[in-house]
């Protein structure tokens, strides 16, 4: 347990902030004042400071760049009703944080570092939280290996970097999906439960494929038979069917969303029967073209909770019924905006106070 980190802080002489339009944020485009900078040199974390947001100066033979031991993270600080400032569920990304850590062979990170750090970084910038409904700041740590060294194996230094933006709502409009059978985002034994670089980057060609086809997202499929759904590009699955919450349940293939958690402990406490388990393509399709499937949706830090409105497979097109107020996943976005906004009681203990 870290009591007080202790953070060198260097202040931008001049802010930014008023050359933004707060009322029309792209995600992931505005960068706030300052960025947490720290090192991993003689096997410990030092150097931690917050500096003033720009670029910095690398070696061309920076290992990340040729062997790709790179992995991030992405929580959201909300302004209270109050005035107050608070981050979601910081620690569990802690945790999932090391999960990465561990398995691209990189050091692991203290708990209260990576908390304390965010939370001393955003309390500085805490003036580029947005005020709008809907609105947060997003807050992306990451850590990559930094060694100049054209060799192939796991670096002895690293940065760990924070960087925040104020955002906007990432998707507009419910989405039209479609299920992948071709390319497959992870495989068993690998990676795909970390939240490392290279998953995404091998996800790139096939999400242009489909946007280039009218669908705004994919459904990643297993990559042995393509034949059990596993998540959405940017976020987690979850169907209502026969009012059943139906999740795929987590593997190595499967990132364990933070937000997913947050939904299934939603439901339970309202008595919602869930079901964490495999779900296969067929049952998928099956469920819709019998009406069993009553809402589609995807979950993550991002997406939040973002209604599916279609799900194609091989060029055939299944429409999900228009969500209503009353509909489960409707009524969970409301819930968790009212605890992530201050506005009700938090009895989950979720938001962690700047």
């Amino acid at each position: 347990m870290i009591d007080t980190l202790d953070i060198k802080i260097t202040q931008t002489a001049t802010s930014r902030i008023d050359e933004v339009d707060f009322s029309n944020l792209s995600f992931g485009k505005t960068f706030s004042d300052h960025m947490f900078v720290a090192d991993y040199e003689d096997g410990e974390w030092k150097n931690f400071q917050i500096v003033p947001y720009g670029d910095m100066s690398f070696s061309p033979a920076m290992s990340v760049l040729h062997y790709g031991q790179a992995f991030f993270e992405g929580l959201k600080a909300y302004k209270h009703a109050d005035g107050s400032v608070a981050l979601f569920r910081p620690y569990k990304n802690a945790d999932r944080f090391n999960r990465s850590a561990v398995r691209l062979c990189s050091p692991e990170l203290p708990r209260d570092i990576f908390v304390q750090s965010i939370a001393a970084l955003v309390d500085l910038d805490k003036a580029w939280i947005p005020k709008s409904a809907g609105d947060s700041l997003y807050i992306r740590p990451f850590m990559f290996s930094t060694d100049p060294y054209l060799g192939v194996s796991p670096s002895k230094t690293y940065k760990f970097i924070v960087l925040t933006c104020p955002v906007g709502s990432y998707f507009s409009k419910p989405l039209n999906v479609k299920i992948e059978t071709k390319y497959s985002r992870s495989s068993e034994g690998g990676f795909g439960f970390a939240k490392a670089a290279g998953n995404y980057a091998g996800s790139l060609l096939p999400a242009q494929e489909a946007l280039k086809e009218g669908y705004d997202q994919l459904i990643w499929t297993d990559g042995k038979d393509h034949a059990y759904i596993e998540e959405l590009g940017a976020a987690n699955v979850i169907f209502v069917i026969d009012g059943v919450l139906v999740t795929p349940s987590t593997r190595d293939t499967i990132l364990e969303g933070i937000t997913r958690d947050t939904i299934l402990t939603l439901a339970r406490n309202w008595d919602m029967p869930v079901e964490e388990r495999r779900v296969s393509v067929k049952e998928v399709i099956e469920t819709l073209k019998e009406g069993k499937m009553t809402e589609a949706f995807g979950v993550g830090t991002a997406a939040t909770i973002t209604p599916i409105a279609s799900i194609s497979l091989n060029g055939e097109k299944y429409n999900l019924p228009e969500q209503g107020p009353a509909d489960f996943s409707k009524k969970a976005l409301k819930t968790l905006n009212e605890i992530r906004y201050g506005h009700t009681a938090d009895k989950f203990d979720w938001n962690y106070t700047v």
